[in-house]
């Protein structure tokens, strides 16, 4: 991939892959899920190839489950430079991941991605449009929203209702929300202020900010695909097939 330049482009980023991939079983019985196969790469060099291609310098990798297979599998990479975030202790969920990292990550906003989300691009890199879109004067975090109708593999009911002004609602339990986050964001620093627990959920602190209405959304150009299940994968190769045909 060709490296793209762009204003402001977040130097550093935060890739979680500490979950256990219980949806990915029998195949996470003997590998983790961030090494995962699709289209011939795992699913975590997809990502980091994509913070890379945007600039990105620096990626903290946070590991707990099959931890040892996904620093060998790191050790190798020159771009973007790797630190381990090291879970192996205690599993801190998605928000306490972060809150131990940041000491790694520094003082600026950073790129948030899963190590396994994956998309087929449109016609501008979506990383480098949430960079262009991302203003830290009013949002605390930009997410990257893919529609809930027309996502490869995903079956859930959505996530957030995008306002005409780019201001994010959480679905209430019984509605069904045209967005799913698509595992990707640009966080600053401070939606992690006044923070004490060491394990919690990030979706704690986007519906603080959504309270806000500092937490705001981008509509993912291009297809998004949930690498969720083994019967995932198929799909996911068929898309990125068809998008190269």
């Amino acid at each position: 991939m060709a490296k793209q330049a762009a204003a402001g482009v977040p130097r550093c980023a935060m890739v979680l892959a500490a979950g256990s991939g219980t949806r990915m079983r029998p195949i996470t019985d003997r590998i983790p899920k961030p090494l995962v196969e699709v289209d011939g790469r795992a699913l975590i060099d997809h990502v980091l190839d994509r913070l890379a291609a945007a600039g990105v310098e620096t990626a903290v990798v946070n590991v707990h489950h099959m931890a040892d297979q996904i620093e060998r599998h790191l050790a190798s990479r020159r771009a973007p430079k790797i630190l381990i975030s090291d879970e192996r202790a205690a599993l801190l969920d998605t928000g306490g991941g972060v809150a131990k990292a940041l000491p790694l990550l520094g003082t600026r906003p950073f790129f948030h991605i899963n190590s396994d989300t994956i998309w087929v691009e449109g016609v501008n890199p979506n990383l480098g449009r949430l960079a262009h879109a991302f203003n830290e004067a009013d949002m605390d975090a930009l997410l990257l929203l893919a529609p809930t109708a027309s996502s490869i593999g995903y079956e859930g009911r959505g996530d957030y209702a995008l306002a005409p002004d780019g201001r994010l609602k959480r679905r209430s339990e019984r509605e069904i929300a045209p967005f799913v986050y698509a595992g990707a964001a640009i966080l600053s620093p401070s939606l992690f202020g006044g923070v004490s627990e060491r394990a919690f959920s990030l979706v704690r602190l986007f519906d603080r900010a959504s309270e806000s209405g500092r937490l705001h959304g981008l509509r993912l150009e291009g297809t998004w695909m949930h690498v969720g299940t083994p019967a995932a994968i198929a799909q996911a190769e068929s898309a990125i097939a068809a998008s190269a045909a």
